[in-house]
């Protein structure tokens, strides 16, 4: 990576789209992220005014993000074009129904390149460059998660089922080599310094089945969660919501109570442990497992929450997924409310350098009380604010 020039990729790029695409009237639909919108610039500079930009407000974006997006992107100095299609409730309806995390990725990609196809067609575009990288190969052709950009690579003919071909300038790139290109093409910090975020939106931090209002709630919690932990720099950092439900098998849960009594120094009654009904992904030996959720609540004498410093919420957690095999990650409460609420929100921050591996970032307990009292306070079906204390492994970065 250290001998990477971006100046001589682009260059080369530029050239090669050139050759590739032709006189043909192409399409590239952006994200936001760093590197569709890499793609959406450096293809610009190759074709020009062949080049159709979409945004596809697909329900799963943050709040107002098409519009701001649209908003950067067209204006100077980058002069690219967008236009905004909108096909909300034509996602919300596909994923109905769904709870398993990849099915949802395997549903969305459907409904993602379907809907692009029509597009495609509309614009009269027979092909379609995307910002697939590196990474999104490796994870999906490996079997740690379906990437919903990948298709040729797993078999999956774009002409045959979508009506154009794809041409992907950035697949052999890793991320930071992205970000480098980014640089080099002068995007604005919000897009080359953007923390990643999934191809599916927030329907992988919707946990279980997608809702309107917990969809809502998400997106809510999310802008909080991004304003408040930006001061502390982690490396990715988010909002989860997750159905308050608790599972029928809790075999596990006195044990675990135990434990954290024990290894948290408390009485066993001021422990409480859930473990909810819906599972999230984890990863075991370099591959992609469903395991069970734990959150623990630790009350003080006078009913407030047990701040605990983090190394020993870590190592609570690493005790409690040794001797519980199921369990792949640990939420710890940083505040709720007494009555029972449909929904619960975890917040997740970590620091990492390849995303292969990750520890939990260290924010202070003045933050995660400040974030969870918004979030209380703004998402009034939300019961408990948990802080996710799970490095990868056991967890995954995202939930699902």
């Amino acid at each position: 990576m250290e001998n990477f020039d971006p100046e001589s990729f682009v260059d080369a790029r530029i050239e090669e789209l050139r050759k590739t695409i032709g006189d043909e009237r192409t399409l590239v639909a952006v994200s936001g992220g760093v590197d569709s919108t890499t793609c959406a610039v450096l293809t610009n500079k190759a074709i020009g005014e062949n080049l159709v930009c979409v945004i596809l407000d697909d329900a799963f974006m943050r709040e107002g993000e098409p519009e701001d997006v649209a908003a950067i992107l067209s204006k100077p100095p980058l002069k690219v074009p967008m236009k905004i299609v909108d096909v909300r409730e034509r996602f919300l309806e596909a994923m109905k129904g769904l709870r398993d995390a990849e099915e949802k990725r395997k549903r969305f990609r459907e409904t993602f390149y379907r809907a692009l196809g029509e597009t495609a067609k509309k614009e009269g575009c027979k092909i379609l460059v995307q910002g697939t990288i590196r990474a999104d190969i490796d994870e999906t052709v490996g079997g740690v998660k379906t990437q919903h950009n990948v298709l040729e690579q797993i078999g999956i003919n774009p002409m045959e089922r979508f009506g154009f071909r794809v041409v992907e300038p950035l697949v052999t790139l890793y991320k930071e080599q992205v970000r480098m290109v980014a640089r080099f093409l002068k995007l604005p910090a919000e897009f080359s310094e953007r923390q990643p975020f999934p191809g599916p939106g927030l329907s992988v931090r919707v946990v279980g089945e997608i809702f309107t209002d917990k969809l809502e709630t998400v997106k809510k919690a999310t802008a909080i969660v991004e304003r408040e932990l930006a001061q502390h720099k982690p490396s990715q950092f988010f909002a989860v919501i997750i159905d308050n439900e608790e599972a029928l098998q809790q075999s596990s849960v006195t044990h675990i109570q135990e434990t954290a009594a024990r290894v948290l120094n408390v009485p066993s009654r001021n422990v409480k442990v859930k473990i909810f009904r819906d599972r999230a992904t984890g990863v075991k030996g370099g591959e992609r497992r469903y395991g069970e959720i734990v959150g623990i609540k630790v009350q003080t004498m006078n009913e407030k929450v047990h701040q605990v410093a983090l190394q020993n919420l870590v190592a609570l957690q690493a005790r409690i997924v040794t001797e519980n095999p199921a369990v792949v990650r640990v939420f710890y409460a940083a505040k709720d409310v007494i009555e029972k609420k449909s929904y619960v929100i975890g917040i997740r921050a970590v620091q990492t350098k390849n995303f292969l591996t990750a520890q939990v970032s260290e924010i202070p307990w003045t933050t995660l009380d400040r974030v969870a009292e918004k979030v209380i306070e703004e998402c009034p079906n939300v019961s408990t604010v948990y802080y996710d204390v799970t490095p990868k492994p056991p967890a995954t970065i995202e939930m699902e």
